[in-house]
């Protein structure tokens, strides 16, 4: 089944929600960028989690940035997402082998580290929204809904999860959002809270085969859910040989100097894909010349 995503409303649009399925998407960023089992797992959770989120803009143009600044081992983790479905992310430091928590799980907690979550949303005004909260475990979701709570004053509920198989590969991946809308009852606070606290881990429902649909189901049972909206996800990186160009161009005059004198060939990688983009020094000087005309 291809990665999706869908959006609904329950309760008389008092609960809306949203939830992905995300397995082929994080498992793309798992090969782009070589990243060990935990990293896959935190970096995965937070590129479901930016999708979902990112689907809360409305125009096309509008960027959501979801940072993790920890001081553990992976050194940082980014995501970019749009309102259409698609996201790129990073891990500063892929390759993070850690002992297991003491259940078994991978310890995404410890990867990340304390530090901070940012939410950065750019939707055409002079400046981004900016909306930054301490990290509460480094685990994402229990990071996101004390975001939400503080940030955003909206009641809410992430469940996120990644499944790894022994192979290192990704078995499944996705989650939840819910959240309270201003008038909800108290019988609708605790039918949703009674549903939750009888639900099972992410990844046991997606293993077992369980949708986006059939998971909201299960999180607003007897709720009355409607579905509004499904639209496909995938992990796209808007970079290109032009986009480097123009970085490049930016660099002040020595530092251009020096790759031409050199003489080697410059490899410059994008950090979202890894995608690497190769400049010969006689390409570096018809870059630094073409600067003087502007």
């Amino acid at each position: 089944m291809s990665d999706y995503m869908i959006r609904a409303t329950a309760a008389g649009e008092f609960v809306r929600a949203f939830a992905i399925t995300s397995g082929e998407l994080v498992e793309t960023a798992r090969q782009k960028h070589d990243c060990s089992p935990v990293v896959t797992a935190a970096l995965g959770r937070t590129l479901s989690a930016g999708l979902m989120m990112g689907s809360m803009m409305k125009d096309e143009d509008d960027l959501l940035t979801l940072q993790l600044l920890g001081d553990g081992p992976c050194g940082g983790i980014t995501v970019t997402a749009d309102c259409m479905g698609h996201a790129k992310g990073f891990a500063a430091n892929p390759q993070v082998d850690i002992s297991p928590r003491a259940d078994g799980k991978l310890d995404v907690g410890g990867a990340v580290g304390s530090g901070f979550l940012r939410v950065m949303k750019d939707i055409g005004l002079k400046e981004p929204y900016v909306g930054t909260v301490a990290l509460r475990s480094g685990e994402v979701a229990e990071d996101l809904t004390y975001y939400f709570a503080v940030s955003e004053q909206t009641p809410s509920s992430v469940a996120l999860g990644v499944l790894v198989d022994r192979d290192c590969s990704v078995k499944c991946a996705g989650g939840f959002i819910i959240q309270l809308m201003p008038g909800a009852s108290d019988e609708v606070i605790d039918a949703l809270e009674a549903n939750l606290s009888s639900l099972p881990p992410v990844t046991a429902m997606l293993s077992d085969g369980h949708s986006p649909e059939e998971m909201l189901e299960r999180v607003l049972a007897g709720m009355d859910l409607h579905i509004t909206d499904r639209m496909e996800v995938s992990f796209r990186c808007d970079c290109s040989r032009e986009r480097i160009e123009k970085t490049l161009s930016s660099l002040p005059d020595a530092d251009l100097d020096e790759m031409i004198n050199d003489g080697e060939v410059v490899e410059v990688k994008c950090h979202f894909c890894n995608g690497a983009y190769v400049f010969t020094p006689q390409e570096i000087a018809q870059i630094r010349e073409a600067r003087k005309g502007v």
